[in-house]
């Protein structure tokens, strides 16, 4: 496992692209109909999702701030 130490700022913008990524993502899958290609565009989606899930605040953080 690999950790990074990062600002708030820095949190929250890797936290906004990760969403914009994910929602880009969204769309092209949409409109793929090469199957191979919408499987690798889902798999890229799950690995940006479970990114975004990792940099959310952890909840015993809140509650010790």
């Amino acid at each position: 496992m690999i950790t990074v130490d990062l600002s708030d700022e820095e949190r929250q913008t890797l936290v906004y692209l990760l969403e914009s990524c994910i929602s880009d993502l969204k769309a092209e899958i949409r409109e793929t109909d090469r199957a191979e290609y919408k499987d690798m565009l889902k798999h890229r989606k799950d690995v940006l999702h479970k990114l975004w899930l990792a940099l959310q605040p952890s909840p015993n953080l809140a509650e010790s701030g």
